[in-house]
Order: C-alpha cells, then structure tokens, then sequence
C-alpha cells in the first residue's frame, strides 16, 4: 500500500498529472452528485418547442425532444465512468493473473498462455466486439461490462509477465524459495505487490480506451441503448440537428475528449512516478 501512496503523491506532484486528476474528481464529482439537481434526463417537458439553445434555464441547451442537455450529460458521465471503472478492473484481475502464472511457472504453461496472448492480440478488439454485439438486439449494461473487460487484458498480461521475468529472479523470491515458501505464498506476498505500479497505469490508461470504445459502441447503436444517456448515443441522436442545434452533439463530444485526456495525463504522469526511465 505504500508503493501505491507514494506512486499517487508522485503523480499528483506532476502539473499534468495534478490537473488530469483534478478534472476526473470534478467529472466523478459531478457524475456522483448531479443527478440530484439537475432535471429527469428523460424529461420532456415541452417536446414542441424543440431545441433550445443554451441558456438560463437550460445551460448546455435541449436536444430536438426538449430533454435538457447539462442532464444527460452528467448521467451519461455516471455510465460511461461506472463502466469505465468496472472493465478497467476486469482487465487489470485478468490480465494480473495470466501474467502472474504464465511468468512464474514458465515452461509449457507459459508457452500455451502467450501464444493465446498473441492470437488474441493479432484480432482487433473492435471487432470482436462488433461481431460479439451484433447478434444482439438489446445488450444489458453488465453484458456490455464483462465483454469489454474480458477483451482488454491482453496487453496487460504481457506487462506483468515481463516483471514477474524479472523479479523472479531477485534475491528476495530465491529466498523465499530456499526457505520452502509455497508457490501460492511467493506469488502473493512477493511477486503480486511488486507488479501493482504497472498495473495502476495500465488501469488508468485502459479508462480512456474503455470510454472511447463505449461511446464508439454507442455511436453505433450497439452500447447503452435509449432513452438511457450515454455519450456516444447523444452524438448519435444529435446527428439529426448537427446544424440547426449543433449544442446537441458539442457538449457530449467535449465531455468524452475532457475525460480521456484528463485520464491520460493522470496515466501518463503515474507511469512516470513508477518508472522514471518512461519519462
């Protein structure tokens, strides 16, 4: 826990970092809260009157059914991030333990589980999720979750491998090993606390991919499905208005790039806390 708490101050210390964690506490501030205050993203509550443009009683404006944008928005914060944050997880478990098995065990095991690896990697993962979710109609939100996690943690399994590869070999596992700890032992209290730096910024880095790719899903009619907001699904609804309402499609569009960059550069200022030579 303290490699973790001092990768997260060394972070924060970095100007990129300080302000990509700042705008993500902002964002999850929002998506948490939000809800509270704002109107029923469903709302319609004059659906002749159309899209209005941003103003007063309406910040960011309606769409072409009068439902208030600033709403949606923030709800569609609270998707985007939930699943975000869910595939993330599934990833990084995933991609830990494969890496974890395939570098300590070595051999046979190691062989078959990298050349998986590779096969998996060869395939884009757009694809197999265009081809997975285009058999169905309605994808349930956890669905959506356990598919793009369990799409994504093949790179990670590669990180983590090379590092056990190296920490296998250090005094402290040969130690361990001469002195009859389990294999079970050696890999949880040695070799796991060691790989969680670089599993915190691929996690970190993999929230922006996530995010894009469900808004790209979405946009496509094959993520979250209406009336539910979701950031991709408003750019797809305000393509109708793009040029009489163009504040339909603007702010969603602003809220996916402030988010992965914001997660980014908080990504991008971790790794450098865990591994200056990356910076």
């Amino acid at each position: 826990m303290n490699a973790v708490y001092d990768a997260f101050a060394a972070a924060w210390r970095n100007p990129h970092g300080r302000v990509g964690a700042l705008l993500l506490l902002i964002i999850a501030v929002a998506a948490v809260a939000g809800p509270w205050f704002l109107p029923d993203p469903l709302a319609q509550p004059d659906i002749l009157a159309g899209s209005l443009p941003p103003g007063l009683g309406h910040p960011f404006g309606t769409d072409q059914l009068n439902r208030d944008i600033l709403a949606r928005t923030v709800t569609g914060a609270r998707v985007s991030l939930g699943i975000a944050l869910l595939a993330a997880t599934l990833s990084m478990t995933l991609g830990a333990a494969v890496g974890l098995i395939s570098g300590y065990f070595g051999g046979a095991i190691d062989a078959a589980l990298m050349r998986l690896v590779d096969g998996a990697l060869a395939i884009p993962r757009l694809f197999i999720l265009l081809l997975v979710l285009a058999v169905w109609e309605h994808v349930p939100v956890a669905a959506l979750i356990l598919l793009i996690g369990a799409t994504g943690w093949f790179a990670t399994s590669r990180l983590v491998r090379g590092e056990v590869l190296r920490l296998r070999e250090e005094v402290f596992v040969s130690a361990a090993e001469a002195l009859g700890a389990r294999r079970r032992h050696v890999i949880f209290r040695h070799l796991l606390p060691n790989t969680i730096g670089p599993l915190l910024v691929g996690a970190t880095l993999g929230v922006g991919d996530v995010i894009l790719l469900e808004a790209g899903l979405s946009f496509l009619g094959l993520g979250i499905q209406p009336p539910a907001p979701s950031w991709g699904g408003m750019i797809l609804d305000a393509k109708e208005v793009l040029v009489s309402a163009p504040w339909a499609g603007i702010f969603p569009g602003l809220a996916i790039v402030i988010t992965v960059l914001s997660a980014n550069l908080f990504g991008d200022a971790l790794r450098d806390a865990v591994d200056p030579r990356s910076a």
